[in-house]
C-alpha cells in the first residue's frame, strides 16, 4: 500500500471511530415520553400504546404514553414545540394541530417550523354515525333531514380544527347543509354524549363506533375516505353516496421539537419505521381500524404541507372560526 492510500484509509478509520460514540448517544438513556394530544380511550391513544409497547421492546428503554388532551390536540403540540430537543420526547401529532388549527386561531407555535417530522404513523377514515333516535338510515336521509330543518342536526368532533370537525364542514359545503358543530376534548367524551343522545351525529373512528353499531345504538351512515374502510366494508363512502371525490381521512404522524439534531431525527425515523413495519404491530393496529403508513421524514413534510394548504382553503371558503 502506498503512502497516500494509507493516509486516506487512516483518515476514514479515524472518522468512523469518531462517529461511533455519537451514534451511541443519539437516543438519551432515560425514559422516553410519547405525547398524545387526546384523552385515553380514543384512536390516537390506542395507536400510541400499541406503538410504544413495541418501541420499548426494540430500544430496551422505558417508553411512557402521556395524554395531554384539550383544544383539539393543540395543547400537546404547543408543549412539544417547547420540549427539550434531546430526543427524549416525541409526539404522535394529528391532522388538526398540524394542518388545520393554524388557519383557525393564533397559535404559540408554527407547526411547519417548530415541529420536526419523523414519519407518518397511521391513517384511517372516520365514519359518520347517527344516534338511533335521529331516525335516518343513510346519507341521503340525513341530508334531507338537515335541509328540511337547518340547524336541527348537530355533529360531534374530537375538537375544533380536528379531522372530524373538518369532515363535517366539508360535508356541509358539498351538500349545502348546515349541521351544527359540537367540539369535545377527544373521542371518548364525544362518544359518551353521542350514546346518551345529547348530540345527534358524530364523525367517529370506526373501531370506537363499531361495538355500538352492533347493538343498534348508533347507525353508520358513511365513511369519509375515497374507498371503503376494510374495517367496515359494508358501509358506503360519502364519495359513492352522491359526492364524488369527497375525502377526509384522519392521520397521526410522529414529530419532535424543531431544534432536535438531525442525527436524532434520523434515528427516530429508523426506530419508528421498524416498529410500524413489524407484523404484530400491523395486526394490532388493524384490529382498531388503523393502517400504518411509515415513510421518510421528507415524505411526511411534503404531506403535511399539502394538507395544510388544502384544509386552509376549506377554512377560508367556509369562513370557519375557532370554537
Amino acid at each position: 500500500m502506498n503512502k497516500n492510500k494509507f493516509i486516506q484509509l487512516a483518515a476514514c478509520l479515524c472518522l468512523l471511530g469518531g462517529l461511533a460514540p455519537i451514534q451511541a448517544q443519539e437516543l438519551p438513556k432515560k425514559t422516553i415520553t410519547m405525547i398524545v394530544g387526546f384523552a385515553a380511550g380514543g384512536a390516537a391513544d390506542a395507536a400510541a400504546r400499541i406503538i410504544a409497547k413495541k418501541l420499548q421492546e426494540n430500544i430496551g428503554q422505558n417508553v411512557v404514553v402521556d395524554n395531554r388532551g384539550g383544544a383539539g390536540g393543540n395543547i400537546a403540540h404547543q408543549y412539544m414545540a417547547n420540549a427539550e430537543a434531546d430526543g427524549s420526547t416525541i409526539l404522535l401529532g394529528s391532522i388538526g394541530p398540524l394542518a388545520i388549527a393554524p388557519h383557525l386561531m393564533k397559535l404559540g407555535y408554527n407547526p411547519l417550523k417548530d415541529l420536526a417530522p419523523l414519519t407518518m404513523g397511521v391513517v384511517f377514515p372516520n365514519v359518520l354515525v347517527v344516534h338511533q333516535g335521529v331516525g335516518v338510515k343513510n346519507l341521503a336521509e340525513y341530508i334531507a333531514k338537515a335541509k328540511a330543518k337547518p340547524g336541527s342536526l348537530d355533529f360531534a368532533s374530537t375538537g375544533g380544527g380536528s379531522a372530524s370537525h373538518l369532515a363535517g364542514e366539508l360535508l356541509n359545503q358539498r351538500a349545502g347543509i348546515e349541521v351544527v358543530h359540537i367540539p369535545y376534548k377527544g373521542g371518548a367524551p364525544a362518544l359518551q354524549d353521542m350514546l346518551g343522545g345529547r348530540v345527534s351525529s358524530y364523525f367517529a373512528a370506526p373501531p370506537t363506533a363499531a361495538p355500538h353499531i352492533a347493538t343498534g345504538k348508533l347507525v353508520p351512515i358513511a365513511t369519509t375516505g375515497l374507498t371503503r374502510s376494510s374495517f367496515m366494508p359494508n358501509v358506503p363512502t360519502v364519495a359513492e353516496s352522491g359526492y364524488p371525490g369527497f375525502n377526509a381521512v384522519n392521520w397521526y404522524a410522529f414529530v419532535a421539537p424543531g431544534k432536535t439534531p438531525v442525527a436524532i431525527l434520523e434515528r427516530w425515523n429508523k426506530e419508528l419505521v421498524k416498529v410500524l413495519n413489524s407484523p404484530d404491530v400491523k395486526a394490532d393496529l388493524d384490529k382498531h381500524g388503523l393502517t400504518p403508513a411509515p415513510g421518510s421524514r421528507d415524505e411526511l413534510a411534503k404531506y403535511i404541507e399539502s394538507e395544510y394548504k388544502s384544509w386552509g382553503q376549506l377554512v377560508k371558503e367556509r369562513k370557519i372560526q375557532a370554537d
